[in-house]
């Protein structure tokens, strides 16, 4: 992740209903949602038409809708998966000479970071794969649910000038396919034992604060520890077209000012109006936990309904 973990974004549509056995190689339709995804022109500034009215702001640059970018191109070696079976993912990231990529900026602790996401925003994963001497990342991987999935590199080069970039491409699952909705707009997530609420909101095109504050059995945890560089790392996937984000954290470990918990901050700026998945990750006790939360950009988080995550769904892999 961005040692800031500024807001980029990730693509593609929603999976639906397209009957009970899904094959490889299979299409997925949409998912009804509130609104139609929006056009986004990654890195570009050219993004006046996502900023949903908010004349004279401009939206942050979508991410991982494109499977290259600035020169390099995410190249997935295992395009297909069967559902409830451990495999090999396998990639390289490869420049303009056509070569795999072998020299990557460290930020967070590790030089890439793969996240793996279901089209309903039901399965999510966040993984550190292996790079060999010849570029190519592997890791096992195992997803509970047949469908559309889609895998995202977030990588700096390690080349003079080189921006962070999130590429995408497309995972099939093979399997019996069951539909799942969009979970509902939630404040409040469970995930093995702990809970955790979400204050603040989503906005197009303007910076807001969102608050995490995470408990376990009724009483505040003030003893987070470290994961790669900070006491929480959000991700956010936009309905529709997953466009992706990054949220920077508010503060670091040991610099002197923030604690470890119960709260845990972030700045996030929404490319667009829509409805949108959170995830975050955050260690208790040795282990990597993931609370989801959906929001919708442009209104502001309330009520106290409760969302139950089924840790496998969402916290059953952190590769490391």
């Amino acid at each position: 992740m961005h040692a800031g973990l500024r807001i980029t974004a990730f693509a593609a549509a929603l999976a639906a209903t397209f009957g009970t056995a899904y094959g490889v190689g299979q299409g997925v339709g949409p998912v009804t949602e509130d609104e139609p995804p929006v056009r986004h022109d990654a890195h570009t500034g050219d993004n006046e038409s996502a900023s949903s009215g908010h004349s004279g702001h401009e939206s942050p640059p979508a991410g991982g809708l494109q499977i290259s970018e600035n020169g390099y191109t995410l190249d997935l070696r295992t395009p297909r998966l069967a559902a409830g079976r451990t495999a090999d993912l396998r990639f390289a990231i490869r420049g303009e000479d056509g070569r795999a990529v072998t020299a990557f900026r460290r930020e967070h602790d590790k030089e890439l970071h793969l996240i793996v996401a279901s089209r309903d925003l039901n399965t999510y994963r966040h993984l550190h794969p292996t790079r060999a001497a010849d570029g190519t990342w592997s890791i096992p991987v195992s997803l509970p649910r047949a469908g559309d999935y889609r895998v995202f590199a977030d990588f700096t080069p390690e080349k003079k000038g080189a921006e962070n970039l999130t590429l995408g491409a497309d995972l099939a699952v093979s399997g019996t396919y069951a539909p799942q909705n969009l979970p509902a707009p939630n404040t409040t997530a469970t995930t093995e034992g702990y809970e955790v609420k979400l204050g603040g909101a989503l906005r197009p095109g303007a910076a807001r604060e969102l608050k995490l504050t995470v408990s376990r059995n009724g009483r505040p945890v003030t003893d987070l520890q470290p994961y790669l560089g900070a006491y929480g790392h959000l991700v956010a996937l936009r309905s529709g077209d997953l466009a992706y984000l990054h949220v920077h954290p508010g503060g670091e470990p040991g610099d002197g000012s923030t604690e470890p918990g119960p709260d845990i901050s972030f700045t996030a700026t929404a490319p667009s109006s829509g409805t949108y998945r959170l995830f975050l990750d955050f260690k208790h006790e040795g282990k990597v936990h993931t609370a989801a939360f959906t929001v919708r950009a442009g209104t502001a988080a309330t009520g106290e309904e409760t969302s139950e995550e089924a840790p496998h769904e969402s916290s059953g892999e952190h590769g490391h």
